[in-house]
C-alpha cells in the first residue's frame, strides 16, 4: 500500500497532525429506518473519467464510497453541460427542460432585459442584482428539491447548502433552504437580508489568517509524477503547479484544493452548530465542492495540478465522513458531479488527440451576427442582429417577427456548413421533438438538445460543436483554458456512490442518471411523493433479494 497523501497546505482549521483513517474502518452494521442526514456531495468537474484514472490512488473517503453502491456510468442526461444545469437535476429528480435552469446564463428577449443575461441564481426583480453581482436566488427554479420535500413532509427537517458556487448552493438548496453560504471575494457569504452565524464567521477569521499569511505548495503525490509535465498554453505553460499560497491572493486560495478543505470545515461546523442528524426529523446537507472545476479550468485536466486536487479531494471528503461518524449520526450519503470536462486541446494534441481544437472565432456571436447581417440585409440598428452565449442564439426583437425566420434560416446555413458544427436545430424543431427516455447513453444530439431546451428561455436556435472541439477560441491563462458545456460523454457521463454502514458493496456499470438520485434518496427516507414528480427513477440500492425502492 502507498504512504498515504498527506496535503502539505490544506486549509488552517484541518488537524493534519494525526491524520484518521476511519474512513477505511470497517462500517458499523446496517441502521433500521429512515437515515437522520441525507449528505449530497458534488464534485464539480469530477468525470466518469477522471474517477476511473484516479480511482485506484483512492484512500480515505472516495476509497468508503467506492465501498458503496457504485455506478460509473451516470450521466447528465441533457446537452447543456454547466454547473447550474447540472446541479439542478441531483436533488430536483428533473431535466433542465423542466426545471429551467437550462445554463448558467441565458437571455430572454420578450422579457425586460432584453439583450442582456440573466445568470441562473439570481432574481434579477430585484434592481440591485445583475448577472455579475447577482442577488443570489433560486427563484428561476421551477420545482421543488429533496429537502424541499422533507421540509414539507416535516417542518422540523433542516435544509442546508454550503459551496464556493452560489448556484450550487441554490440548484441543491432549493426555495426553501435553512442555511447557505457560498464563497464570495475572500470569505464565505449568505443570502441577503442574512446574518452568518458564529460558525460562518469563525470559519472566515480563520480563512482570513491564512490569506495573511500565505502557503507553501502542495507535495506532488508519487502517482502524480507522470503528469508532471509543462505544456505550453498560449503564452504561458500549465502541467507543472502545486498551488503555492502568495499572501493575500483569494484567487489563488479558490484556484487550489484549499477551496474543498475550507468548504468541509465550514460543513462540518455547521454540522455541530445545528446539531444536523440529531433533529425531530431527518435533515438534508448538500456540499458542493468546485475546486476540482476551477483548476480544471484554469490548468486542464491531465497535468499535476488535478493529480494533487484528486488526492487532497479524497482526503477532504473523508474529514467530512469522519466527522459525522465521530458525533455517531446515522446518515446517507449520495457523491456525484454536475458535469465532467474535456483537457486542454494543446496538451490533447500531444496525447493521441490531434481532432481537439479551440473553436474557430467565426462562431461567436458577434461575428455570426454579422455575417447574417451582411446575407440577409436586415440589421438592429447600434445592436447586435444575433447574440447568445454558448451554443444558444437569440435574434434581437428589434427585427420584425416576419422577418425572424429569414434570419433564422441564414444563421442555419452558415453554422451547419462550419466544420467544426455537430449539430444545430431551431426552437421550432426542438418544441415539436418529444422528451427523450430510456438509456440516455443512446439518446441523439437533438433529444440531448431536448432535455435542456426551454420555451422561453432557450435560443431561437441552439448548435452543438462536433467532439473535441474546446469553445475557447484564445485561452485565458490562470482562468479558462479548458471548459466543458457539450453534449458529448465526457462531458455527460459522472460517477454515482451511494453509501451507508452496512451496505452491501456492488457496481453497476449500465447507464443511469442524476435524475435518478432524488427518488432514491426519497424512497430511502419513505417520503410520499406525488406521482409524476420526478424524471428519474428509484435505483434499488439494496444489492441483494430486498428492495430499497419498496419502502
Amino acid at each position: 500500500m502507498r504512504r498515504p497523501f498527506v496535503p502539505l497546505a490544506l486549509f488552517a482549521a484541518a488537524a493534519i497532525g494525526a491524520i484518521s483513517v476511519q474512513s477505511l474502518a470497517k462500517p458499523a452494521p446496517a441502521p433500521k429506518g429512515p437515515p437522520r442526514l441525507v449528505l449530497a456531495i458534488s464534485v464539480d468537474q469530477f468525470s466518469a473519467d477522471l474517477y476511473a484514472e484516479y480511482r485506484s490512488t483512492f484512500r480515505y473517503g472516495l476509497a468508503r464510497l467506492g465501498q458503496g453502491a457504485v455506478f460509473p456510468s451516470g450521466y447528465q442526461s441533457h446537452a447543456a453541460t454547466e454547473t447550474c444545469p447540472g446541479h439542478s437535476t441531483q436533488l430536483t429528480g428533473v431535466h433542465p427542460a423542466r426545471s429551467g435552469i437550462i445554463a448558467n446564463t441565458w437571455f430572454e428577449p420578450d422579457g425586460p432585459r432584453g439583450a442582456k443575461p440573466i445568470y441562473c441564481a439570481e432574481d434579477e426583480r430585484d434592481p440591485a442584482s445583475s448577472p455579475k453581482d447577482p442577488v443570489v436566488s433560486a427563484w428561476h427554479l421551477k420545482v421543488p428539491t429533496l429537502g424541499e420535500y422533507m421540509k414539507a413532509a416535516n417542518p422540523a427537517s433542516r435544509n442546508v447548502a454550503v459551496s464556493a458556487k452560489d448556484r450550487a448552493v441554490m440548484m441543491m438548496g432549493g426555495h426553501n433552504i435553512d442555511a447557505a453560504y457560498w464563497w464570495k471575494g475572500a470569505g464565505f457569504v449568505t443570502l441577503k437580508g442574512r446574518t452568518p452565524s458564529p460558525a460562518a464567521v469563525r470559519q472566515n477569521a480563520g480563512i482570513t489568517k491564512v490569506l495573511a499569511k500565505g502557503a507553501k505548495p502542495y507535495a506532488l503525490p508519487a502517482w502524480c509524477k507522470p503528469n508532471n509535465l509543462a505544456v505550453s498554453v498560449g503564452k504561458s505553460t500549465v502541467g507543472t503547479g502545486a498551488f503555492a499560497l502568495e499572501k493575500n491572493k483569494p484567487d489563488q486560495f479558490r484556484i487550489s484544493p484549499r477551496m474543498d478543505a475550507a468548504t468541509v470545515d465550514l460543513a462540518n461546523a455547521l454540522v455541530d452548530e445545528m446539531d444536523l442528524g440529531r433533529g425531530a426529523a431527518p435533515d438534508m446537507l448538500s456540499v458542493s465542492l468546485s475546486a476540482t472545476d476551477y483548476i480544471g479550468h484554469a490548468t486542464g485536466t491531465e497535468g499535476a495540478e488535478v493529480c494533487i486536487q484528486m488526492a487532497a479531494l479524497d482526503y477532504s471528503i473523508g474529514r467530512l465522513l469522519d466527522h459525522l461518524d465521530k458525533r455517531k449520526i446515522d446518515y446517507v450519503v449520495v457523491l456525484t458531479a454536475d458535469h465532467g470536462g474535456l483537457d486542454t486541446p494543446e496538451r490533447a494534441d500531444q496525447q493521441a488527440f490531434p481532432a481537439a481544437v479551440r473553436v474557430d472565432a467565426s462562431l461567436s456571436p458577434k461575428v455570426l451576427s454579422a455575417a447574417v447581417a451582411a446575407k440577409t440585409g436586415l440589421n438592429a440598428g447600434d445592436a447586435p442582429l444575433v447574440f447568445g452565449e454558448g451554443g444558444d442564439l437569440y435574434v434581437n426583437r428589434v427585427v420584425r417577427p416576419a422577418e425572424r425566420a429569414r434570419v433564422v434560416d441564414a444563421l442555419v446555413q452558415i453554422i451547419r456548413a462550419n466544420p467544426q458544427v455537430a449539430a444545430v436545430y431551431t426552437s421550432a424543431e426542438l418544441a415539436a421533438t418529444p422528451m427523450p427516455s430510456g438509456n440516455p447513453q443512446d439518446w441523439t444530439l437533438k433529444e440531448r438538445a431536448r432535455a435542456s431546451w426551454d420555451p422561453v428561455r432557450s435560443g431561437d436556435l441552439v448548435f452543438m460543436l462536433a467532439r473535441g472541439i474546446t469553445p475557447i477560441p484564445e485561452p485565458m491563462v490562470g482562468a479558462y483554458v479548458a471548459t466543458h458545456g457539450s453534449p458529448w460523454d465526457y462531458d455527460r457521463r459522472v460517477p454515482m456512490l451511494f453509501w451507508r454502514p452496512g451496505i452491501t458493496r456492488f457496481e453497476q456499470p449500465q447507464p443511469v442518471e442524476t435524475v435518478d438520485i432524488a427518488p432514491t434518496l426519497a424512497a430511502i427516507l419513505g417520503l410520499s411523493i406525488p406521482d409524476g414528480s420526478f424524471d428519474g427513477r428509484c435505483l434499488d440500492l439494496d444489492g441483494g433479494a430486498g428492495n430499497t425502492c419498496a419502502n
